[in-house]
């Protein structure tokens, strides 16, 4: 089971109203913040961060204030340093020096010799950051979804400013949901407008620099909503007072460590950006950051399972806190933005962050410094991600196992049930068939017997529901299953397929009819019951050319076990796919499966896409296979791969979700 299914959708009653409230509240902009910060003043709110008073803040703010002094008599001093309005984005970044001569990439640690001192130390991007993280993801989300209709629709390529070419509103400058916000592009900014660099840049170099870009405005979009779930939440008096501390814990868990270490790494791209109008690279600082200091993501994810639970349990009994915490959504700081779209924002920032270094890895240029500190940073960031995957699953599963064992009755040989190696595939009910050739029972009213399944990774188990318990009536080990389809033998076996267990609980081989209630119900049941069975589509790891594509245009949160939970314009290769609405796909930039409703994606018509989404996942998963060894084994691996990824003989492996058979 997926573990977004943990950090979205399963809040409850908030989502929607939460969305609602969004666009009322939306239309509030920016620059009303601070008159929102006055009401605060007045109502207990208190604003000062605790890691804004850290020896580390205040031992950077010395020297960046220093700096600062030094450079104004500067004809840098004369440039704009407005902040950032709701439209401009982070136009206050045209206080960079634009008389020195572009800081080419690969050159990084040789201008920073020769200058004596910073360009200027004053952009103080948190600040000027007008729209909040869950804003952020959601424009640039549907962002990439337009960006592949209007490939889709054989448009033009989007230009992002080569020779001067301005980027199309629709596609590079989504609006927000209040209409009034943008996402601020780099070649819009008016330091990089002066500096004549979009006439020297190629295009590819200009959407590197749009990518890194992303990366650090993310970041500080990320920090500047912590800081509300901090001075809005976390330090009112009000709502703290109805908690006590083991609930103040379960709910917040180390988000004070997140914060500090979000802190400490958008300082570092900042200090990166003051270099130089143009970027040189970005991922050396996220390895850097996600080595030493990443590691407070785990924690804090882990706890989310207890943070989901114990938060239901608090508004159920806690009559004030749910009162406080009503009226703290409703502020128009918060945009109509639910408490828990706050509590999420660690484990959607750690995943997203992942994609954006994906990002750059797909546009850098083969071989040089900027790949493998891509590599590098991804290698790290998808430890951390698998670590937190993993750290949520294996609670989950162990307190599910015990929950199921407790409902089972064996009448014959007992099976154990607990096991750190074991977890639930797919459960539920279907219709026990009588064979065809058993004539008495086709003449009795008993034709269909209802039984329950429980498939774990290694084990299956047929049960009959007995009021709160299960009588087990048969088992078998997942790896002696076997099944078949019986679609074309009539509408009247539209539903059903044989589940031949080849060794059961008796050591004999059996035969069962299964009946389902729908056509995408047997096709699930017959792939978690045996996994390596044909699909309709091909996989990514059966080295074919070419296969069917979806992208994902509305998020899902797995309802099931053997569902997968998708976000905003992921793209996953089809596997399967149902008359009644349902899909199997495989997502591609982390090799994903499972099931998923066929509302919530569009397919991608476009052969060229296809392929070269194909390309950029092959690269990507080979920089994975092949990044925990040495750099020059990484590079010869590399340069070997992207000859066949070119000839699309090989697309990468597929990671098996659904389990083993052992």
């Amino acid at each position: 089971m997926s573990v977004v299914a943990l950090f979205r959708g399963k809040w409850g009653h908030k989502s929607q109203e939460a969305s609602d409230k969004r666009q009322v509240v939306g239309t509030v902009q920016s620059s009303h913040e601070d008159d929102d910060d006055e009401d605060e003043a007045t109502t207990g709110f208190q604003r000062e961060p605790i890691r804004r008073n850290s020896r580390f803040y205040r031992s950077m703010r010395k020297k960046r204030i220093s700096s600062s002094d030094q450079s104004e008599s500067s004809p840098v001093a004369s440039l704009d340093r407005s902040p950032l309005s709701a439209k401009a984005g982070l136009s206050s970044l045209n206080s960079l020096n634009t008389q020195k001569s572009p800081l080419l990439p690969g050159s990084r640690r040789l201008q920073r010799k020769e200058e004596s001192s910073p360009v200027n130390h004053s952009l103080k991007i948190i600040q000027n950051v007008g729209f909040l993280y869950q804003e952020y993801r959601d424009t640039s989300e549907q962002q990439q979804i337009e960006r592949r209709r209007q490939q889709e629709n054989h448009c033009k390529p989007v230009t992002v400013g080569a020779s001067g070419g301005a980027p199309s509103p629709l596609v590079m400058q989504l609006q927000l949901r209040n209409n009034t916000q943008q996402l601020t592009l780099w070649q819009n900014l008016q330091a990089v407008q002066n500096s004549g660099l979009l006439n020297q840049l190629s295009q590819d170099e200009i959407i590197m620099q749009e990518v890194m870009f992303e990366l650090v405005t993310s970041e500080a979009s990320y920090y500047k909503s912590l800081e509300i779930l901090e001075t809005h939440f976390l330090r009112n008096p009000i709502l703290i007072n109805t908690l006590i501390q083991s609930d103040l814990h379960f709910l917040f868990s180390n988000i004070e460590e997140v914060m500090a270490a979000s802190e400490r790494f958008l300082m570092d791209l900042e200090h990166r950006m003051e270099e130089s109008v143009l970027i040189s690279d970005v991922c050396d600082i996220v390895y850097e950051h996600a080595v030493k200091h990443f590691s407070v993501f785990i924690k804090y994810v882990i706890n989310q399972a207890y943070q989901e639970k114990n938060y239901r349990r608090i508004l159920e009994e806690n009559i004030a806190f749910r009162d406080k915490l009503t009226s703290l959504e409703n502020h128009p700081r918060v945009r109509g933005l639910s408490f828990t779209s706050f509590l999420i924002l660690p484990f959607q920032r750690i995943t997203r962050l992942k994609l954006l270094v994906q990002n750059i890895l797909k546009k850098a240029e083969e071989n040089s410094e900027m790949e493998a500190n891509a590599i590098k940073a991804h290698q790290e960031l998808e430890k951390i991600v698998k670590e937190c995957n993993e750290g949520v699953r294996k609670m989950s599963r162990t307190e599910e196992l015990i929950s199921i064992e407790k409902t089972l009755e064996f009448k014959s040989k007992s099976v154990p049930i607990i096991s750190h190696s074991r977890w639930l595939l797919k459960k539920g009910e279907v219709q026990l068939m009588a064979g065809p050739k058993s004539t008495r029972t086709m003449r009795s009213r008993k034709l269909h017997q209802p039984v329950y399944l429980f498939l774990f990774n290694n084990l299956l188990l047929v049960t009959k529901r007995s009021g709160e318990k299960f009588q087990v009536l048969d088992s078998c080990s997942r790896a002696m299953l076997r099944t078949e389809d019986l679609e074309d033998q009539g509408q009247q076996l539209a539903g059903v397929f044989s589940l031949k267990m080849l060794e059961n609980q008796d050591d004999r081989e059996v035969i069962y009819m299964i009946k389902t209630t729908s056509m995408s119900e047997k096709l699930r049941w017959i792939f978690a019951l045996t996994p390596n069975r044909r699909t309709r589509f091909l996989s990514t790891s059966s080295h074919q050319p070419d296969s069917p594509q979806v992208q994902c245009i509305q998020s899902y949160s797995a309802q099931e076990p053997d569902e997968l939970s998708i976000e905003m314009a992921d793209v996953l290769n089809l596997l399967d796919q149902t008359n009644d609405g349902w899909m199997m796909g495989e997502r591609l930039h982390d090799g994903e499966r499972g099931w998923f409703p066929s509302r919530v994606a569009e397919e991608i018509q476009s052969k060229e896409l296809r392929a070269q989404n194909l390309k950029e996942a092959f690269r990507i998963q080979l920089a994975y296979d092949v990044g925990a060894g040495s750099h020059s084994g990484a590079k010869m691996g590399l340069r070997g791969g992207r000859r066949t990824a070119k000839g699309l003989n090989v697309s990468g492996s597929c990671k098996e979700q659904m389990g083993d058979h052992n």
